[in-house]
């Protein structure tokens, strides 16, 4: 299963000021407590929970934008050579960034747990699984989601717009992703799922 998808900033781009790795958007799946304890949670026991959970996941955004650092600076390639998204030029995520590691127990959740991550210019996106999923699987539903996410959402040219645009980010991921559980894609599978989504938005 997929614990959490999520969405954050990256480093910046030549010429942009630096700042601090940010969670824009995050979903949750199951119910996975930070306490293992069998007692039944009290109303500042669920607030503490709520608070650990964002923690959790802006330790991961962090760790994807480090990660992310890591690779480009490996890459050997010049900041000048950056690629530069114009508004309507079409999106390609073949050539991005992308990668896989491993969340030991406690480091930030309670289990193992695989983060897939894709960086597209100045945003991230990661999903976090349970170790045993489909990673190939995973990887791509991934790649599907951040797809449709950038078309149908134009986040690009303002990262900052995903928090606006939550309700519709719930419609694709309860698509591509329902209750974090990956789906196996075919092609003719995917086009259902493109036309539904569309009669979706639309409305």
């Amino acid at each position: 299963m997929v614990h959490a998808f999520l969405i954050h900033t990256l480093h910046p781009r030549p010429g942009e000021e630096a700042g601090l790795c940010r969670v824009l958007y995050s979903r949750v799946f199951g119910s996975e407590r930070l306490d293992q304890s069998p007692e039944e949670p009290g109303p500042h026991d669920l607030e503490k929970e709520r608070l650990g959970r964002k923690e959790q996941i802006l330790a991961v955004a962090r760790q994807v934008d480090s990660t992310c650092k890591l690779l480009h600076q490996a890459s050997g390639r010049p900041a000048s050579d950056f690629p530069i998204q114009l508004p309507d030029e079409p999106i390609s995520l073949q050539d991005a960034p992308s990668g896989v590691f491993r969340l030991p127990p406690g480091d930030p959740f309670c289990e193992n747990k695989m983060v897939l991550w894709l960086g597209v210019l100045s945003l991230g996106f990661a999903l976090v699984c349970d170790p045993q999923e489909n990673l190939t699987l995973a990887e791509n539903t991934l790649r599907l989601v951040v797809k449709y996410l950038l078309e149908h959402l134009k986040l690009l040219n303002q990262g900052s717009d995903v928090v606006l645009k939550a309700d519709k980010t719930e419609i694709i991921l309860s698509k591509f992703l329902p209750h974090g559980q990956l789906l196996f894609l075919n092609d003719q599978f995917v086009q259902g799922l493109e036309k539904e989504l569309g009669a979706c938005l639309a409305k």
